[in-house]
């Protein structure tokens, strides 16, 4: 299992073509050339269905967004560290490409150090982004832009071989989406690597989330559009997300202790399997309602489920973690567990229960070897953690079918 999950993220770290070994930081960038601006411009306006709009080898400068709202259109480009877009200059725009189209794929090149969000794609269906990387190229910190890849309110998404690198909130987040693969993806250097937040059926595997706060995230959030659910997180790559949180205050992903690998939220049916998870100093996995995320519950709509039910851990390779948590709480967490030089648990659970289940095992269910989970009683102010007794969550959940992508993207 272990090697399986090795060998999958070991071929997404070829694939993803860097000029650099996975991990490192590339050499000094060329000066962009700030001409090919109003050409781009141009074209994205003048676009019909059915254009491929090719984005030739070199790196230009912009200082405004671009934006696109013709469907049908493709943007290639001669690859992800052949193709660059620069907005280190940009002086308008939230983001630095913004798209509001059906039927799109775009391919084969880069946005750095955009003002806001790298690249938006709102509302559509049938996406594709496939060898994108969005990256802010000095040291991970808040002024960076919030998100790197950020598709939302879309359906049928294929996002694959891409990278994200230095967001300050998710480097990839799919929100409020339906009907979703991620796969074979690298995430490093942001607040949270990977995000799947209020989406419904959706499939994150192959990918590598190392270097962020938090590696791989599953949240519901309340007061938006649509609740989500049924996602499966599996044969990933997910270690040493340490780094220090320098998310938003107020943020849902401010609140994400640095050193987690998987963190679940309000989020229900989602199965955690057959992952390398390691090295996350404070917990590999993180289970927990809203009331532990740090935001608040006021004029949250009452029909906002803040539980999450039906976690199903299994088959996963952990090795470390949980032995440098952080902040003082989750340090005195450890003592009180563990002792000083002792470990936490592979899994942490809040310990909330919704009062109209019938008890834990509705809520988690860990079939994974040796793994324990630390039932840390956050509806008792954390009074009484403790281990949960061996068999307290041995219990499974029906398994999730695959994702099935529809329509011009099947079989893909």
């Amino acid at each position: 299992m272990m090697k399986n999950a090795t060998k999958n993220a070991a071929f997404a770290c070829a694939a993803l073509l860097l000029a650099a070994a996975c991990g490192e930081k590339q050499e000094a960038a060329a000066p962009a050339d700030a001409s090919y601006q109003e050409t781009l411009m141009e074209q994205l306006l003048d676009a019909q269905p059915g254009d491929v709009i090719e984005i030739p080898e070199g790196r230009f400068a912009f200082d405004r967004s671009l934006s696109l709202t013709v469907d049908g259109v493709t943007i290639r480009g001669a690859g992800m560290d052949k193709s660059v877009l620069s907005f280190a200059g940009q002086v308008a725009g939230a983001e630095g490409l913004l798209v509001t189209a059906s039927d799109f794929t775009i391919e084969d090149l880069a946005i750095e150090d955009t003002k806001g969000d790298a690249l938006k794609i709102s509302e559509g269906e049938n996406i594709v982004i496939r060898r994108v990387r969005t990256e802010w190229t000095g040291e991970p910190k808040t002024e960076n832009g919030a998100y790197g890849i950020y598709p939302v309110q879309v359906k049928n998404l294929l996002m694959e071989e891409s990278v994200a690198i230095g967001a300050s909130d998710a480097g990839l987040y799919i929100g409020q989406s339906q009907n979703v693969v991620i796969r074979n993806n690298r995430a490093e250097y942001n607040v949270a690597g990977i995000e799947i937040e209020n989406t419904f059926d959706a499939d994150v595997y192959g990918n590598v989330a190392t270097n962020n706060t938090g590696g791989i995230l599953v949240f519901n959030m309340p007061n938006l559009k649509q609740p989500g659910a049924r996602t499966r997180v599996y044969n990933n790559e997910i270690y040493e997300n340490n780094t220090k949180n320098f998310g938003l205050e107020g943020t849902a992903v401010a609140s994400v202790p640095a050193g987690s690998g998987v963190v679940v939220n309000a989020n229900d049916n989602v199965e955690i399997f057959d992952n390398n998870i390691r090295d996350n100093k404070t917990a590999n996995v993180i289970v927990a309602s809203i009331f532990s995320s740090g935001i608040s519950t006021d004029g949250m709509e009452d029909d906002f489920d803040p539980y999450p039910n039906g976690i199903y851990v299994y088959g996963n390779s952990f090795e470390g973690g949980g032995n440098n948590p952080d902040g003082l709480d989750l340090q005195a967490l450890k003592v009180a567990v563990a002792g000083p030089m002792g470990l936490l648990p592979d899994v942490l659970w809040d310990g909330y229960v919704d009062p109209a289940l019938a008890g834990p095992q509705d809520v988690l269910c860990v079939q994974n070897g040796e793994a324990k989970v630390l039932n840390v009683d956050g509806p008792n102010g954390n009074k009484n953690p403790k281990i949960a007794d061996n068999g307290a969550h041995d219990c499974a959940f029906e398994k999730l079918p695959a994702v099935e992508l529809t329509g011009p993207l099947a079989g893909k």
